[in-house]
């Protein structure tokens, strides 16, 4: 299940992200981005995506509960009695909605099929706010909270996966950054603030360091250090090959686009696995009642005293410089032209060495 949980938040985020960046590429004149074909297969997966990924919280639910009072009972109460249950009703009727209204209409056509398909989008980002646990614990703090989240990272990601897959050709591919860029940046800040609110409903922040003896805070702490990559990526989508288009329009940026789709993959996984470890809203109790996390026993075995310190050694300042290396690196193989999958290679070995690093510097 805990796999399951992965894939299932990884692709409902892909789904997400692939129809609302459809809806947007579509609205935006053919004058300032690439020609753009989009397979109807893609959208339709996506849109019926968006009922089965979203389905596994209630079956963990039911899982849990069909032993004692049968399985048909035990669906049937969920969905009608639990809060998740009945967002997902909700969810799976408007994803229908919008996965038959898709089937015979192109895109391309007229504008108000997309700005259609992008109001029944943004209906269903709603419900994902208003079934998130943030919710559960400050409805309209949470509801409001989760939605902006959730809604920035879909629309920067979004456009960019279908740009970057999707594309015929990258012509008018200066002009598609002159406005993407400056939105990739206003939702990455506010991707940051409503992030950063996010974890102070299931922790303090002063509490970080010392959350990373649990799963949750162990996958939050992986996920931070992956963003870093994708900054970097970013910024050489964005500055780097505006400059290198300016000198050289034969330039073909689209692989360098894919690249930091798959950066934006990788986080996605690893959001998936954060939503299924449970928040530490009694840090103390839940080390007790379930012991530390396996990585950090790993690093640090015994008995765990809290508060845990950020301390870093020699050793540690040693892996964070090797770790800054490996991201500089990143972008000299742009710079360089080297081959693209060492880019993608010098990501993973930065995340690596920030991790242990970053292990090592607590006591």
């Amino acid at each position: 299940m805990f796999i399951a949980g992965i894939v299932s938040e990884a692709l409902l985020y892909s789904s997400f992200s692939l129809l609302l960046g459809s809806f947007i590429l579509n609205l935006v004149p053919k004058s300032v981005r690439p020609e753009i074909k989009i397979p109807k297969f893609v959208l339709l997966g996506a849109a019926l995506g968006i009922a089965i990924f979203s389905f596994l919280p209630v079956l963990k639910i039911v899982l849990y509960l069909y032993e004692d009072l049968g399985l048909g009972y035990t669906l049937q109460s969920v969905l009608t009695n639990f809060e998740v249950g009945k967002t997902w009703i909700s969810t799976g009727i408007i994803s229908l909605i919008l996965f038959i209204y898709l089937i015979p209409i192109r895109l391309e056509q007229k504008p108000l099929f997309s700005l259609t398909g992008l109001v029944f989008t943004l209906i269903l980002i709603a419900f994902v706010g208003w079934s998130s646990h943030a919710a559960s614990l400050s409805k309209m703090a949470g509801f409001l909270t989760h939605t902006a989240h959730f809604l920035a990272i879909t629309t920067w990601v979004g456009i960019l996966l279908v740009v970057s897959w999707f594309s015929q050709n990258h012509e008018n591919w200066l002009k598609f950054l002159k406005w993407f860029s400056p939105l990739a940046s206003l939702c990455l800040i506010a991707t940051t603030i409503t992030g950063i609110s996010l974890m102070t409903f299931h922790m303090e922040l002063s509490d970080y360091v010392s959350v990373t003896a649990i799963p949750y805070g162990q996958t939050l702490l992986i996920k931070h250090i992956a963003i870093l990559p994708l900054l970097a990526f970013a910024f050489i989508n964005s500055f780097l090959i505006r400059k290198k288009l300016m000198n050289d329009p034969s330039f073909n940026p689209l692989p360098w686009a894919k690249l930091e789709s798959m950066i934006v993959l990788l986080v996605f996984s690893i959001t998936g696995a954060l939503g299924q470890a449970s928040p530490p809203h009694e840090l103390s109790s839940m080390i007790r009642a379930e012991g530390a996390s396996k990585l950090f026993s790993f690093f640090h075995p015994g008995e765990i005293n809290f508060p845990i310190t950020f301390s870093p050694g020699i050793v540690s300042i040693i892996l964070f410089l090797i770790a800054i290396l490996f991201l500089a690196l990143v972008i000299v193989s742009f710079i360089k032209k080297a081959p693209k999958a060492l880019a993608l290679v010098m990501s993973l070995l930065f995340i690596l060495s920030g991790y242990i690093g970053f292990m090592l510097s607590l006591s």
